[in-house]
Formats: structure tokens, sequence, C-alpha cells
């Protein structure tokens, strides 16, 4: 069987990778210069860093699988994790129910009953019931108004902007139960995995083993347009760097890209699958990183709960991972999920910067412009899907109306969020699916 695939991140990669290790013959083509998506590296003080900031929970079983399945696992650390919520003009610290506690923005009864009904959810396995709830409305109602406002609001509007208020529980729920996996109880310290050579060595080992199973992978490689004859998939039109664009032939198509591109590999999709693309909206990750030669703060994972910062994120990667892969330098993401209309997201990078600056100076009284050695920008449009009531009635098949033709991308993933470990999960699945379909 051959199958080629649209989209060299994880969900396609590990597609190939199991078809491949089956015996099949799998094609991959990635229009960016690099492999890995969201999680591909650049390299920044003599060692490889992600474009955005990435790292794993225990829960997080079928990337690890594949991680040792590659030969890689003795490269994995499990690391604590200090998690904090800049509110108030203070950074507090929110790892455990004790620093929830202490969280006087808040009003002791108002602290305890956020524990609780954090404790609930974090018990609560079944998602369906938070569904047709906004997490707006659930929080007000459990939690109550204030909770709401000075910790869910900023938080919820900061992530999704203008669609904040639409977002089902469901996503906040999957959020807060999957947290807790990665500590074993409530009471313990998170702790969370990286791959010491990068998310960058996994790819890489990754595409070598796809070709030593008969595979290729090819960067700088898009596609055109999907070929179909009599309701069937039989392969793309791609270019392939410089050269001319040039027919693929084969027996199916996985496409991993955003609901919004497949209309435009393929315009003649039924009407009722194309509704189910064309509906789910996008927010993009735009990222400053910032190489430092001394700390920011004390924290690896810093929420913003204030919206006069114009970022909802700041994630201080040396904090988790020893300065001395970078050359002891320091290693601060700034992150925002932004609209393409929204004018953060069209300011140039020294723009950008320029804004932000202040505002760290919020974080740290003392951060000035000459700590920073290095800064890079990064964007990444269909970052973020947005997770609305009923989603699950959205979500569109894997196996399109389009026989041999399938999809998988973030908007297939839920209840949990988009992320590396489940693109790996679905990528590897839609590949079974594949070969159950044609074999």
């Amino acid at each position: 069987m051959r199958v080629g695939i649209i989209g060299g991140g994880a969900a396609g990669l590990a597609a190939a990778y199991e078809l491949t290790k089956q015996g099949h013959y799998a094609e991959v083509f990635e229009q960016a210069p690099f492999l890995g998506g969201q999680a591909s590296t650049f390299p920044v003080g003599g060692s490889q860093l992600e474009r955005g900031y990435h790292h794993l929970f225990v829960s997080d079983t079928d990337i690890v699988d594949l991680i040792h399945e590659i030969g890689l696992g003795h490269r994995m650390a499990w690391l604590e994790s200090k998690v904090g919520l800049y509110n108030s003009g203070k950074i507090w610290r929110f790892s455990t129910p004790l620093d929830l506690l202490r969280f006087t923005p808040l009003s002791m009864i108002q602290r305890l009953r956020v524990g609780f009904w954090t404790f609930v959810m974090q018990k609560t396995k079944g998602w369906r019931k938070f569904e047709s709830v906004t997490a707006r409305d659930w929080i007000i109602s459990h939690m109550g108004q204030e909770a709401y406002q000075v910790i869910w609001e900023p938080l919820l509007r900061g992530k999704f902007g203008e669609y904040y208020e639409q977002i089902s529980m469901t996503w906040l729920w999957g959020k807060i139960y999957l947290r807790v996996a990665s500590r074993g109880n409530s009471l313990q310290k998170e702790r969370l995995g990286y791959p010491m050579g990068s998310f960058g060595e996994v790819f890489d080992t990754l595409t070598q083993r796809i070709e030593q199973q008969g595979g290729n992978v090819h960067i700088q490689a898009g596609v055109e347009q999907i070929t179909v004859e009599d309701g069937a998939a039989t392969g793309v039109r791609v270019r392939i760097g410089d050269g001319e664009a040039q027919p693929k032939e084969y027996d199916a198509v996985i496409t991993t890209t955003p609901s919004y591109i497949l209309p435009r590999l393929l315009p003649t999709l039924p009407p009722d699958y194309l509704e189910l693309l064309t509906t789910t909206n996008y927010l993009s990750a735009v990222l400053i990183i910032l190489v430092l030669d001394r700390p920011l703060s004390n924290m690896y994972w810093l929420n913003i709960a204030d919206r006069e910062l114009p970022f909802v994120g700041v994630i201080e990667h040396t904090n988790m991972i020893d300065k001395s892969i970078y050359g002891d330098n320091h290693i601060v993401y700034v992150t925002n999920y932004l609209s393409q209309q929204s004018d953060l997201y069209q300011m140039p990078q020294e723009e950008l910067l320029t804004t932000y600056i202040p505002h760290l100076k919020k974080i740290n009284p003392d951060f000035d412009r000459s700590w920073i050695i290095e800064d890079y920008y990064h964007k990444v449009d269909g970052a973020q899907p947005i997770i609305g009531l009923n989603y699950s009635q959205q979500i569109p098949n894997h196996r399109t109306p389009i026989k041999n033709l399938y999809l998988a991308n973030t908007t297939q993933i839920y209840p949990e969020d988009r992320g590396t470990n489940y693109s790996v999960r679905m990528g590897r699945q839609v590949a079974r699916m594949v070969m159950e379909d044609l074999e």
C-alpha cells in the first residue's frame, strides 16, 4: 500500500512511522523547511530549542511510549515544575492546594470554594456533563463571580480572545483533570517530562526510522492539490523545493493540515463536511523568545491573570531545563494567542518586543532590555481551535466523504486539548484506520 501524508508535524510523522512499520510505503510532504510543526526546533546557545514551548505530562503515555520505541527513552527526564499566577502586581505560587490558600486576592471563603470544586473536577472522569455549559457560566455558578473575575476570566480571555465567553467547560475540565494526573494526587508536586536532546531529536530519529522502514520524508514540499477520480483520492500534486509541481499517486492520502486548508486542496467537498471544516475558528500562537543573561523569575510556568499585560503566559524554560545546555543563558517564552486581525498579531518583531518590555518589568522590576542577548519571533497560525458548546457534534470524521482521504488535525483532539501526545496518538490511529480500510 502507498500512502501520501500532508504535513510533517507529530501526527503526520507518527502516521508514516506506523504505516512503514507495518510494511507499507508512506511519503510525507512538509511545506516548511523543518519538521515537527509547533514542536520544531532551531539552534540556540549550542543546542536545539523548540519554537513553541513544549513539555510532557506523566499522562502523555502515547508519545512517551513512542520515544522509548524509537530508542530515545534514556533521553527522557522528569522534572519538578514551578507554576505561578501573576495577579495584583505580584507573582503567586500556584502549584498546590496550600498555594491556593495563600492567594489573598480572593477571600478565604472563595479560596475554599475554588479548592473544593477544583478537587471535584480532578476526580470527575466523565466530560460530557460539562459539554453543554460554558466555562464562564459553570465557574460563576460553582466557584462564584469573584473567583471568575480574579482568576478564570483573565486566563480564558488571554487564551481565547474574543471567543472567551463561548468556551465549553469541557475544555477547562480537561486542563484540570489532566494536570493532576502529572502529580499522582493533588497533594504531590507536579513532574513534567522533556526529552533532553529536544523534541527535534525525537522528530529526527522518527524520520530516520521512517526512511529505514522504506518511507520518505520531504521538507519544503508544498502540496497544491489532492487528486480525486471517481470519488476517491488517488494522490497529490506537490512542488518540492524549487522544482515543478508534479503528480504523485497513492492508494490513500492523509492530510494533517488545519481544517480550513483542506477546502483549498480539494474544493469539491460535500457541503455538510465542508461546513464542519469551516465552522471551527482558530487563534494563532505568537511567541517572543528571549535569551537572557540572567533569570526573569523563579517560575517555570507563569500564567498572567491580569489583562493589563499584553500577553497570556511567560514560560521560563531554563527554570526547568538546566541553563548549561544553552550556553548558560536563560530562555524565556512570552506567549500570546491572537486572531490574525489583532494589532499585536500584525506588529513586527521589534515593535512587539518594545510593547512587551514595560510589562516584563512588572514581573521583575529590575528587568532591563540590556539583559536580552538575543530574541526570536515565531508565529503559528491555526494553533488553537476554539472549543465551543457541544463541540463533539462539530468534529469532522477522520474518514472524509472522499474515499481513501483521511483527516487528522487538532480540531479532532477532544475532550483533551491539542498537544503533541494526542497528535501522536491520532496519527497512529488514523494510520491503522487506513490499513483496516484498504488491506
